[in-house]
């Protein structure tokens, strides 16, 4: 609805695109109405096609833009505003996809027409995307994918605001036993202990070992302490036969693994 502010005897009530009606025995312009777009009107409204369930339906999920699969999980829009423009008002608030899916509940609900319930429903299909990636991890070789565990990683802990670090146990043929998070830190240094490490290897009868960790500053290019790291957890495991195959690096945006860049 549009604001009607105090005016002069000369100046237009409201200009926009549709005549209503016009009085040539007033001074003022043509009183009009605003025409909404389609992303404002009700979906039910839509043509078929373009209604996000319809549209998924008929052409696949992969067939739809982040607003449009965004907007399935909203369900409802608010007044004058079709969960489709909610949905593209979020990630612009957000700046990004990642951004929205890491957001607080406080962060989420300052947002008009956003509370608890729906801040839920994006973090429990969130959470069903990561269980889904370290369950397909179970079932096949890490080798099998080579992007998968990568996939894997960034949802988990890519966006966390503070350090983890992860092991991943695998069986002989390089399966996932678990994921486990070994540690935990501030939002610049985490303390990981290669002991604990050997320790939660040979509990799980692991055969080979995974390690990553997360650098909430944005870069995942590693440092010092973390080739130090990688250098004293190789030589460690290597004591009980039990190959260190990779030390991943994740951020927001970014991944870094120690064996692709020749550093193993």
């Amino acid at each position: 609805m549009d604001v009607i502010l105090p005016i002069g005897q000369s100046q237009p009530i409201v200009e926009g695109e549709i005549g209503i009606r016009q009085n040539n025995k007033l001074s003022h312009k043509v009183i009009v109405s605003r025409q909404l777009t389609k992303e404002h009107s009700p979906i039910p409204d839509w043509p078929r096609e373009d209604q996000p369930r319809e549209k998924l339906r008929a052409q696949g999920a992969q067939s739809l833009n982040d607003a449009e699969l965004l907007a399935i999980f909203l369900r409802v829009g608010v007044k004058g505003k079709s969960a489709v423009a909610l949905a593209q008002d979020l990630l612009h608030q957000f700046g990004s996809l990642p951004r929205l899916l890491s957001a607080s509940p406080d962060e989420l609900t300052r947002i008009h027409g956003m509370g608890l319930s729906k801040w839920s429903q994006i973090q429990a299909a969130y959470e069903l995307v990561k269980r889904s990636l370290e369950e397909g991890l179970a079932y096949d070789s890490i080798f099998s994918s080579p992007t998968h565990v990568r996939e894997f990683l960034q949802a988990k802990i890519g966006k966390l605001p503070h350090e983890v670090f992860l092991c991943l146990y695998l069986d002989s043929r390089y399966r996932l036993i678990e994921c486990q998070e070994l540690f935990r830190g501030s939002i610049t240094h985490t303390a990981v202990y290669p002991r604990e490490i050997l320790k939660e290897a040979l509990t799980r009868n692991a055969s080979a070992i995974i390690v990553a960790h997360n650098h909430p500053s944005g870069s995942p290019l590693p440092s010092q302490a973390d080739q130090d790291l990688t250098n004293i957890l190789t030589k460690a495991l290597q004591l009980v036969d039990i190959p260190l195959l990779d030390h991943c690096i994740v951020s927001g945006s970014g991944f870094f693994s120690f064996s692709d860049s020749g550093l193993m």
